[in-house]
């Protein structure tokens, strides 16, 4: 599904891909070093995905699309330096992390220098407005992280406190992606609203399903250890659901295992999660929200991008890693 999908925007994925590495430029080895192991590390590229074929379908002929499209992908890879600090993260993508490859203040570091590099791509482009979109999302992104951070080791948390934090965390930057693009094309207020609503919902979906891998994925197809979420504390849907369903010594199970992390009973709890019918809920969630993405591809152009942004919705929600 994936590989179908850059084909369709197959001569700019390679130019996305050529203009990454070129950004990655620095005087400072450490800096590329860094830089070039995380982004060379087999990720999808899902997100600059998105600019590629929401530009395209809405006809942009220019060529700012793939240095936004780049963008998107440096913010995705600041945030992911810092979050395997702040998770104390130690696989990503089959690999070991930066900050275990490296140590954790040049993760840090390192992902300062990406998002610095990525507002500097957008100054060139000098779309005020696309500037506006992309300042207010790495906004969200840091308070979604500081939520996040706020409810690890809770089992107070809520279904709306979790969502609250995928939606910043996650779906926002889905989402800044399709609107920008949309910008970027010239769009009207309705188009660019509506795309900027499918990569929200897709976003939502992505996490959904990330979240129930946690519990039921593999660590080879994944890339990284299955049950990291309850090891480090974080009350993730299935959790959730899974202590209001199950009985008094289930809750309180997970609710000790949310407040001390470690995976002493990992599959204790992993067998409890599956029994609940706490997967099949978060599944059914990430569908529901598949389902409003779909109807918002309504006033597209029918052609093979908006096909493209289809297989994305699809491929989020049926995505094994």
């Amino acid at each position: 599904m994936v590989t179908q999908i850059h084909q369709i925007v197959a001569d700019d994925f390679a130019a996305l891909n050529r203009t990454v590495v070129a950004q990655l430029h620095s005087d400072v080895p450490l800096i590329e070093s860094i830089g070039h192991y995380i982004t060379e590390a087999g990720g999808k590229r899902m997100r600059p995905v998105l600019v590629l074929l929401s530009s395209n379908n809405l006809g942009y002929s220019g060529t700012d699309h793939i240095e936004l499209a780049t963008v998107i992908e440096f913010l995705h890879t600041a945030t992911l330096l810092h979050d395997d600090v702040v998770d104390m993260s130690e696989m990503r993508r089959g690999r070991p992390t930066a900050n275990t490859k490296w140590d954790n203040p040049s993760s840090v570091l390192v992902g300062d220098f990406i998002y610095s590099r990525a507002f500097e791509l957008l100054v060139g482009i000098g779309d005020m407005e696309i500037m506006d979109v992309m300042a207010s999302t790495t906004n969200k992104i840091s308070e979604g992280e500081v939520l996040q951070l706020i409810n690890q080791h809770n089992p107070q948390t809520t279904e709306a406190d979790y969502m609250q934090v995928i939606l910043n965390k996650t779906a926002i930057l889905f989402a800044a992606a399709c609107k920008s693009a949309a910008i970027l094309a010239g769009a009207d207020e309705k188009v660019k609203e509506n795309l900027h609503q499918f990569g929200l919902q897709v976003g939502l979906a992505f996490q959904l399903i990330d979240d129930v891998l946690d519990y039921s994925g593999s660590s080879e197809a994944m890339g990284k250890n299955v049950g990291d979420d309850i090891a480090e504390g974080k009350p993730t849907l299935p959790l959730i659901f899974a202590m209001q369903q199950g009985s008094a010594e289930d809750k309180a199970l997970i609710e000790n295992a949310i407040r001390s992390g470690g995976r002493e009973q990992l599959d204790t709890i992993m067998a409890t999660v599956l029994n609940s019918g706490a997967l099949d809920y978060t599944r059914n969630k990430a569908t529901q929200c598949i389902d409003k993405a779909m109807q918002c591809l309504d006033c597209l152009p029918d052609n093979d991008y908006k096909n493209g942004l289809a297989k994305v919705a699809d491929a989020a929600l049926n995505r094994e890693s």
